[in-house]
C-alpha cells in the first residue's frame, strides 16, 4: 500500500486514471447531479482500486465490458469523505460507475434565480480545490493523478454550460426540454482543476483565443473590463514561453463565488467583484493566468506543497504587472502582500507549523489551513532565488523547470533536487531549507521599497497626529497606492476621522472592492455607524472570502457591531458558499458573548 497524498485513498500501488469520460445530468430542481463516470485505467487490471467520495451515492459499477463490479464504501472521515474500493475482475481496463451527488455537495453551489442577476433562471458552478473533486465524482483525487478527459452535460435548454475544458458541441438532449453540452480536455489535469458552470449565459470574444462568459446583465461590463487580457498573455509568453492550453476564456460568476479567482484551465472562474468599472483590480487576472504555467502545468503533487503552485504564482503575477506597468506599481503589489503576509504570520502565529511552506497536513483540512503564507512566503523565495542568481540566468531555470516537469506533479523535495543541479550551491546560498521547513520569516526575506511607498506609509501612520494628505495628493494616486495608504492607518478611529476619511476619500461609495472592504473593516472595526447599511449591503451580496473574513472580524470589536454581524449572517448565510459559511463561522466564534 503506498498511499502518497494525506488528502487522498489514491493508492500508488493500483491502476491510475490515464483518461476520463463523464456525462452529467443537471437536475436543478433536486440539486443533484445524475453523474456516469468511466475510468480508463489504460491497460488490464485487476484487484483493488480505492476512489474518493464525498456525499456520493453510488449506483452501479461495471467494467467496460458490462460485469459487475464488486465495490463497498468505507465509513465517512470528516476531511477525506468515503473511500470506495472496486474489486476490479480480472482484465478490466475501464470502469463504469453510476452515481448522484449530494444535495449539499461541497463541490457544487445552487442559486435560485433570485440570487442571480437577471433573476430569471437558477445557476449551478463548482468548486473542486482543495479536495472537493471527490464531491463532484468517484475519482483519484488526487494532484498525483493526472488524466484528460471529455465530457457530456445535460441542462435545461434555456441554459448554457462552460467547463474547464474545449466545447466540442451541442446536440438535443434526452429528454424534452434540454440540450447536451459536449467538452474535451486533450491535456492531463489533477481533479481539482476539473470545473463546471451552468447558467443563463452570454459570451463576448476579447482576441481570437480569449473570450468572457457570464450572465447577459453582467457580460457587457466584463468585456469592457478584461479587454485587455490578450496583452496579458503575450507578455506573460514572452516571460515563461508559448501558452500552453490553446484557449484562455474566462466565466464571471455571481457574487456568491468564494474567491477572487480560480485558474482553471481554458476556463478561469472570476469574482464578479473584479468588475470596478475603471479596471482597476484587473491583475487578479494576471494571477489566474500565470496558473497556466506555474500550478496547471507544473503541480504541486499534494496540498504539503502548496506554495509550488501559488508562490511560483504570486511571483510570476508580479513579473506580468512589472513588465505592463513598471517598477512602482510591481512594489505597491509587494507591499499589498507584505499586509496580507504579515496578516496571515499574525493569525497563525510566527512558530505555527503552518507558517512553513512544506507543510506536513495529515489530519488537517486544506481549507481550514488555507492563507496568504504559501503565496506571500512562497513568492518572496521565488524572488530571492532570482534576485541571487540573477534574472536572465534565473529565467533560464525556469524555462528548464517548466520543461522537465511539463504537465506532471511534483513535490518539495522534486523541486530541491531539480534546483541543486540546475543552480549549484543556490538553494543553499538563500538558506533554502529554512525557507522550505522552517517556521515564521527568514531574516533574509526581501524587502520591496519605494520612495513613493515610503512617502505614502508616512503619511497614513501620522493620520493619528493630525497628517492628512491634501486633494491634490489624493487625486494622483492609483487605486493600488490609496490601498497602501489605507492599511496603514489605525484599525480604530473616531467618529470624526472617519467622516473626514469618508468625505475627502469618497471611500463608501467605491467600486472596487478592495478599496471599499479596506475602509469598512476600519469604520466596522470602528463602530462608526454611518457605514452599517453600507456593510449590511456588501456581506449581503458578496461572497468572496477574502473580504468576508475581515469584515466579520471586524464587526467583532464592539458589542452592537457583533449584533450586527449576527443579524447580517443570519439573513444572508444561505446565499453564502460552503467554504464561505465555514469561514465565517470560524470569525464568529472569536466573539465575546454579550
Amino acid at each position: 500500500m503506498a498511499r502518497l497524498d494525506p488528502h487522498s485513498y489514491f493508492d500508488a500501488d493500483q491502476p491510475r486514471t490515464r483518461r476520463l469520460a463523464l456525462a452529467f445530468d443537471v437536475d436543478f430542481a433536486r440539486r443533484v447531479v445524475v453523474g456516469r463516470v468511466v475510468l480508463d485505467l489504460g491497460g488490464p487490471a485487476q484487484g483493488d482500486l480505492d476512489l474518493d467520495t464525498k456525499g456520493l451515492r453510488i449506483l452501479s459499477v461495471r467494467t467496460g465490458d458490462g460485469r459487475t463490479v464488486p465495490h463497498a464504501l468505507g465509513a465517512e472521515e470528516p476531511i477525506l469523505g468515503q473511500r470506495l474500493r472496486l474489486g476490479l475482475p480480472a482484465g478490466t481496463a475501464a470502469v463504469e460507475i453510476a452515481y448522484e451527488t449530494a444535495p449539499d455537495s461541497a463541490a457544487l453551489q445552487w442559486l435560485d434565480p433570485a440570487q442571480t442577476e437577471g433573476k430569471k433562471h437558477p445557476f449551478l458552478f463548482s468548486q473542486c480545490q482543495s479536495i472537493n473533486a471527490r464531491a463532484l465524482l468517484p475519482c483519484q483525487d488526487s494532484p498525483y493523478v493526472r488524466a484528460p478527459y471529455r465530457a457530456e452535460v445535460t441542462i435545461p435548454e434555456a441554459l448554457a454550460a462552460v467547463m474547464s475544458a474545449g466545447p466540442a458541441g451541442v446536440r438535443p438532449g434526452p429528454r424534452p426540454g434540454t440540450r447536451t453540452w459536449l467538452f474535451e480536455m486533450p491535456q492531463p489535469i489533477p481533479s481539482y482543476l476539473l470545473a463546471l458552470a451552468v447558467g443563463d449565459l452570454a459570451s463576448r470574444d476579447l482576441s481570437p483565443r480569449a473570450r468572457v462568459w457570464a450572465e447577459p446583465a453582467t457580460v457587457e461590463a466584463a468585456a469592457w473590463e478584461f479587454a485587455g487580457v490578450e496583452e496579458m498573455i503575450t507578455t506573460a509568453e514572452s516571460l515563461f514561453g508559448p501558452y500552453p492550453w490553446d484557449r484562455y476564456d474566462m466565466l464571471v460568476l455571481p457574487p456568491s463565488f468564494p474567491y477572487g479567482g480560480m485558474e482553471n484551465p481554458r476556463m478561469t472562474f472570476l469574482t464578479p467583484t473584479l468588475l470596478a468599472g475603471d479596471r482597476s483590480l484587473v491583475d487578479v487576472v494576471a494571477h489566474e493566468l500565470a496558473h497556466s504555467w506555474t500550478g496547471n502545468l507544473v503541480t504541486n503533487a499534494t496540498m504539503e506543497h502548496f506554495w509550488l503552485n501559488e508562490g511560483f504564482t504570486v511571483w510570476a503575477e508580479r513579473r506580468i504587472v512589472e513588465a505592463l506597468h513598471g517598477a512602482e506599481a510591481v512594489a505597491v503589489a509587494w507591499t499589498l502582500g507584505q499586509n496580507a503576509l504579515d496578516e496571515a504570520v499574525a493569525r497563525f502565529g510566527p512558530v505555527s507549523p503552518l507558517t512553513r511552506l512544506r507543510t506536513e497536513m495529515a489530519g488537517v483540512d486544506p481549507d481550514e489551513a488555507y492563507s496568504s503564507l504559501p503565496y506571500e512566503k512562497g513568492a518572496r523565495f521565488v524572488a530571492l532565488l532570482e534576485a541571487t542568481v540573477g534574472r536572465e540566468r534565473f529565467g533560464r531555470f525556469l524555462q528548464a523547470y517548466l520543461a522537465k516537469f511539463r504537465f506532471t506533479s511534483i513535490t518539495t523535495e522534486d523541486f530541491v533536487a531539480f534546483l541543486d543541479a540546475e543552480l549549484p550551491g543556490a538553494g543553499t546560498r538563500v538558506g533554502a531549507r529554512e525557507w522550505l521547513y522552517g517556521v515564521g520569516m527568514p531574516a533574509n526575506a526581501p524587502v520591496f521599497r519605494s520612495d513613493r511607498l515610503a512617502a505614502l506609509t508616512a503619511l497614513a501612520e501620522g493620520f493619528a497626529g493630525g497628517a492628512r494628505p491634501t486633494p491634490p495628493q489624493v487625486a494622483a494616486w492609483t487605486p493600488p497606492e490609496m490601498l497602501v495608504y489605507l492599511q496603514h492607518l489605525p484599525r480604530e478611529l473616531g467618529a470624526n476621522a472617519c467622516a473626514w476619511l469618508d468625505a475627502n476619500l469618497a471611500l463608501s461609495g467605491r467600486g472596487n472592492h478592495e478599496l471599499l472592504v479596506e475602509w469598512l473593516v476600519i469604520a466596522a472595526g470602528s463602530d462608526y455607524e454611518p457605514v452599517f447599511g453600507r456593510v449590511r449591503e456588501v456581506l449581503s451580496r458578496v461572497g468572496r472570502m477574502k473580504y468576508l473574513r475581515p469584515l466579520y472580524g471586524a464587526l467583532g470589536r464592539h458589542a452592537r457591531t457583533r449584533a450586527l454581524a449576527r443579524e447580517i449572517f443570519a439573513a444572508a448565510e444561505p446565499g453564502y458558499h460552503a467554504l464561505s459559511r465555514r469561514v465565517i463561522a470560524s470569525v464568529m466564534e472569536t466573539y465575546r458573548a454579550d
